[in-house]
């Protein structure tokens, strides 16, 4: 594992206890001779600032101080050589493992090269318009599409390696994840995936036949969905934070991603204890 000179520091917004954490980081890095970026969108001082796109490329460590959707914000933009540590503030995240009585103890570990990874499978996505392609996304979670301001139903075709599949008419269409099985494509019926298990899963929300079902598709395939041409109110998703209107006749590509997002993995909880915990399973 490379040496960690550097580490990026990303804080969720107005959480006083994210704040005081950062802080205590920020000195105790310091203390060991190490530089320390903050995400500039954290509000805090203490240390140099940057974007969340010029924290992936000049650390060597991203410490993420927040739920799930904190990291996501980051982990969309860090290659895999980038070891992302996530600190949850509240109960166990899927993402962020590490509670906050945790973080101090885990980052020294890590800070000394005491740790483990966990190589989470990425989606690469573009959107096609007029037979070109007008942007490109990558995902942990998901890409989704679904109807807009206007809750109707959508219709749009999806091939999977050029090969037909189906016509969907629905409110939409998961496109995720092993790590994004336990997000959206959960509450439409989709099966939980073990991270380590490389496929694509592909979940339709709310079909209009209720003979259409989730689909587990090989990592290596091609998803093509096309949006209708009668269709003016549809809405791509990604990681449920970057968004962008469709028209008829668009056309998204999903494919696996080139790089995978290197998470830090907690020896204190297994993806089991993660899930007793966010499902509730074994309560009374």
């Amino acid at each position: 594992m490379a040496r960690i000179r550097t580490v990026g520091l990303v804080v969720k917004r107005d959480r006083p206890r994210a704040a005081r954490l950062a802080r205590r980081m920020i000195t105790w890095l310091r203390r060991r001779g190490l530089r320390v970026l903050l995400d500039v969108e954290a509000g805090l001082g203490g240390a140099p600032t940057r974007s969340k796109d010029e924290l992936a490329r000049e650390c060597d460590l991203v410490v993420v101080l927040g739920g799930d959707g904190t990291l996501l914000a980051i982990a969309r933009r860090a290659g895999s050589r980038v070891p992302i540590l996530g600190v949850h503030l509240g109960e166990l995240g899927f993402l962020t493992e590490v509670v906050e009585r945790e973080a101090m103890p885990m980052l020294g570990r890590v800070i000394a090269g005491h740790y483990e990874l966990d190589r989470r499978m990425t989606i690469a996505a573009r959107l096609e318009r007029d037979g070109r392609v007008v942007q490109r996304f990558r995902a942990l979670n998901d890409v989704v599409i679904t109807n807009g301001a206007r809750a109707r139903i959508v219709q749009f075709s999806v091939s999977v390696d050029g090969l037909p599949l189906t016509t969907y008419r629905a409110d939409g269409i998961i496109v995720a994840t092993p790590t994004g099985s336990t997000a959206y494509s959960l509450s439409v019926g989709g099966p939980i995936v073990e991270p380590s298990v490389q496929v694509l899963l592909l979940s339709p929300i709310s079909p209009h036949t209720v003979s259409n079902r989730p689909v587990v598709l090989p990592p290596r395939a091609v998803v093509r969905i096309v949006v209708a041409a009668h269709e003016q109110d549809a809405l791509l998703t990604i990681d449920g934070q970057e968004a962008m209107p469709l028209g008829g006749g668009d056309a998204v590509e999903v494919r696996q991603g080139r790089a995978p997002v290197s998470l830090v993995r907690s020896r204190d909880h297994t993806y089991y204890d993660v899930l007793r915990s966010k499902l509730g399973w074994g309560a009374r």
